[in-house]
């Protein structure tokens, strides 16, 4: 037969009764109210409305960031794309594609002049 030696405290998963003194029993009790009081504050701290908006603020700053931040590397590709497409590949730059460009930039730009006067008018 197994011989079982006292443990200084009781874990609660214990199948064999174990004999303890009163003052085991008290300094269980006495840590398990300590335990059950931090867990109760964290609770009580992860529950209180002024975490809750900062954790969800936290997470809506950070996809805003991860957002913004996709989105300039794809404006810079784009624009790095249209300048290379702009150019020969010994840097010389190329007409025919300059000009139509030029006037569709200028045109949306009348537009745009166009639309806010009339707006004003």
């Amino acid at each position: 037969m197994a011989d079982y030696a006292p443990q200084d405290h009781d874990d609660g998963g214990s199948a064999v009764p174990e004999a303890r003194t009163p003052a085991q029993i008290e300094a269980d009790i006495v840590r398990r109210r300590e335990q059950l009081a931090e867990t109760l504050d964290e609770i009580g701290v992860r529950m209180h409305p002024k975490t809750i908006i900062g954790d969800a603020k936290a997470r809506v700053a950070s996809t805003v960031d991860q957002t913004a931040g996709r989105a300039f590397a794809t404006v810079n590709r784009i624009v790095t794309d249209l300048k290379d497409g702009l150019r020969h590949d010994d840097g010389a730059p190329r007409i025919d594609r300059i000009v139509p460009v030029a006037l569709v930039a200028v045109s949306l730009v009348g537009l745009l002049v166009v639309s806010a006067r009339r707006k004003r008018g």
